[in-house]
C-alpha cells in the first residue's frame, strides 16, 4: 500500500466491546442517550434493549471480577501530569497496597490512576482499570492488566464499590468528589459495612474539611460523627495502615458475630433437646 493510500490512525473511542475510529466515532454516549429526555420517543422501542445491555455490563463485570483479591480503589485527575506530587504519591500507594496484598482499582485512564496502577503492576500486584466511555476519550493506561469498558456510569460505580475494601482519594476534579462523596453516602448510611475512606493530599482538601466542619456540620447536615468517616493523611504507610486496620477489626467484629450465632443456635437446639426429654418423661 502506498503512503498516500494509508489511512492516519486518528482518535478511538471504546464503547464496551466495540471500538470505534475515525468517521464511525459518534458524538454521543450511552449515558446521554440514556438519560436525555429530549429523546422520549424512542423509549418504547429502544430503552428495552438498553435494559438487556445495561444487564450485560453487570454481568460482564461481576464475571470478570469476581475472583478478584482484596482490593482499593483509588481516585484522582486524570489531567494530573506525571511528575506532580500527586502522582508521584500515588505511584508510591500503588506499590504499597500491592505489598500488603491488596489489587488496585482505578478508573484505568491517564494522570493518577495511571500512577497509582504503574505502583502495583511494578511492584508485583494485580492492577485493574475499569474504563469508561466519554465524548473525549483516554483509553486504558498501560499499567493496567486487567481492564474493562463500560458504557453506563451506574455499572461501572458499583464495581469499583463491590470489588473494594476501601477507597483512596487523591486530588481530582468533579469524577473524583462524585466518587468521595457516593462512598461517603453509603458508610453513612449503612449500604456498606466499614468502608474506610482515606484522603491523600491534606493541602489540597483543606478548604473541603474546613467546609464540612464549619459549615455542614456546624448547621446541623451531618452529625460530627460523620467527620470521622474520613481519614487524612499525606503518609502512604498510615493510609494503607489504616485500612487493613478496618480490615481487620471488621473481620474480627464478623468472627464474633458467628460465634455468637453458633453459641445461640447450640443453646436452643439444647433447650428443644430438653423439653423433648421432659414432654416425653411426662408421657411416661
Amino acid at each position: 500500500m502506498t503512503q498516500s493510500n494509508r489511512r492516519e490512525p486518528g482518535r478511538e473511542r471504546h464503547r464496551g466491546a466495540v471500538t470505534l475510529r475515525r468517521q464511525a466515532i459518534t458524538t454521543s454516549t450511552a449515558d446521554q442517550r440514556l438519560l436525555d429526555s429530549r429523546a422520549r420517543a424512542d423509549w418504547k422501542t429502544k430503552d428495552a434493549w438498553r435494559a438487556l445491555r445495561i444487564l450485560s455490563e453487570f454481568v460482564e463485570g461481576f464475571d470478570t471480577l469476581a475472583d478478584l483479591p482484596p482490593a482499593v480503589s483509588v481516585f484522582g485527575s486524570a489531567r494530573s501530569k506525571p511528575d506532580s506530587p500527586e502522582c508521584q504519591l500515588a505511584e508510591a500507594l500503588g506499590a504499597a497496597l500491592a505489598r500488603a496484598g491488596y489489587a488496585v482499582i482505578t478508573g484505568g485512564g491517564p494522570g493518577v490512576m495511571e500512577a497509582a496502577n504503574r505502583g502495583a503492576s511494578e511492584a508485583g500486584g494485580q492492577s485493574v482499570g475499569l474504563g469508561i466511555e466519554l465524548p473525549f476519550e483516554q483509553g486504558i493506561n498501560e499499567w493496567v492488566d486487567l481492564a474493562i469498558d463500560f458504557r453506563y456510569f451506574f455499572a461501572r460505580k458499583t464495581m469499583f464499590v463491590k470489588y473494594a475494601q476501601a477507597f483512596v482519594v487523591l486530588p481530582g476534579g468533579f469524577g473524583t468528589m462524585d466518587e468521595l462523596f457516593e462512598a461517603l453516602t453509603l458508610v453513612q448510611t449503612g449500604k456498606v459495612t466499614r468502608f474506610p475512606v482515606v484522603l491523600m493530599g491534606t493541602e489540597y482538601w483543606q478548604g473541603l474539611l474546613d467546609w464540612l466542619r464549619d459549615t455542614m456540620a456546624a448547621e446541623g447536615k451531618i452529625g460530627p460523627v460523620d467527620l470521622e468517616l474520613i481519614c487524612v493523611t499525606d503518609d502512604v504507610a498510615a493510609a494503607v495502615r489504616h485500612i487493613v486496620e478496618a480490615e481487620a477489626a471488621l473481620n474480627t467484629e464478623q468472627e464474633a458475630v458467628r460465634a455468637d450465632a453458633v453459641a445461640r443456635t447450640a443453646a436452643d437446639q439444647q433447650a428443644a433437646a430438653e423439653l423433648a426429654e421432659q414432654a416425653e418423661q411426662t408421657e411416661r
